[in-house]
């Protein structure tokens, strides 16, 4: 499941996060130079007509100096949601009356 290129490089930490289809990986690795950097990475499974499946994989690369302004940014931005939309899931998926004409009215 994992890139050729990152194979190389020596896996120091890793934890994963099983979510429905999607796994995600939190792995940190050591760079050329010695220090450490983390990837974060998105695997979601699909299913073909003949019942094969494959995955999907997207990932982030996240260094040291990126790591305080990240991880500000992704917590704002936790909230934004939490704030205007709630933190129960709104979806066709999780919720049998899902209409989007409810969410707005809904929060006000």
């Amino acid at each position: 499941m994992r890139d050729y290129e990152e194979d190389n490089f020596e896996e120091i930490y890793s934890k994963i996060l099983r979510a429905g289809r999607r796994t995600y990986f939190f792995d940190v690795r050591e760079t050329k130079a010695s220090d450490y950097y983390l990837t974060i990475t998105e695997s979601k499974k699909f299913t073909n007509e003949d019942g094969s499946f494959y995955y999907k994989k997207h990932k982030i690369y996240l260094y040291k100096e990126d790591f305080e302004n990240f991880s500000s940014y992704l917590e704002d931005s936790i909230s934004f949601i939490f704030k205007n939309r709630g933190q129960e899931v709104i979806s066709e998926r999780h919720q049998k009356d899902y209409s989007p004409d409810n969410i707005n009215s809904e929060l006000h």
